[in-house]
């Protein structure tokens, strides 16, 4: 059993909204990591790093993931911090991995000042840019297909996967 397709990216490269596209397009469930770690701990994601911590939302986060990569036709759309895990990087490596990449002032714009991404608070820009520097050589290492996102509306990019997907 496996996912129909993953989406990965750091956050602003749209995951959350292009998956649900893809979903709706495939006639799929669309399974959101972030949506289930809040759904187990009871819990936003923001309110968990900072009741229990980073290390406490990864190992959550790494329950959630696992769970969602063993569900079968569907379109998940991984937190962007997933990747960082050994064992999800191993988990992705036979699946259909399509990485978000968008450029630092589109991300930024995007997620804007979120206080729902604890990892995004003070200095957004910076923050995305030390992110963007440290995953993308992770991203790419998972993917099966890279799409810049910048300037793309989300349902052009989630039908361009579903051609991916279909051809």
């Amino acid at each position: 059993m496996a996912p129909r397709v993953v989406l990965v990216g750091v956050p602003g490269a749209g995951k959350s909204t292009v998956a649900a596209a893809i979903a709706e397009q495939l006639a799929l469930t669309h399974i959101d990591t972030d949506v289930v770690v809040e759904q187990n701990c009871g819990t936003s994601i923001s309110n968990i790093f900072v009741d229990s911590g980073e290390a406490y939302f990864r190992q959550a986060e790494r329950e959630a993931v696992a769970a969602s990569l063993m569900t079968n036709d569907t379109v998940v759309s991984l937190g962007g911090g997933a990747i960082l895990n050994a064992d999800t990087r191993d988990e992705l490596r036979d699946a259909s991995v399509v990485w978000l990449q968008v450029g630092l002032a589109a991300a930024a714009q995007r997620v804007g000042i979120n206080q729902s991404r604890p990892l995004l608070l003070g200095n957004v820009r910076a923050t995305l840019a030390q992110l963007l520097d440290e995953r993308a050589p992770l991203y790419s290492q998972v993917a099966s297909l890279t799409i810049a996102t910048d300037e793309r509306t989300p349902g052009d990019i989630a039908t361009q996967i579903v051609d991916w997907l279909q051809s």
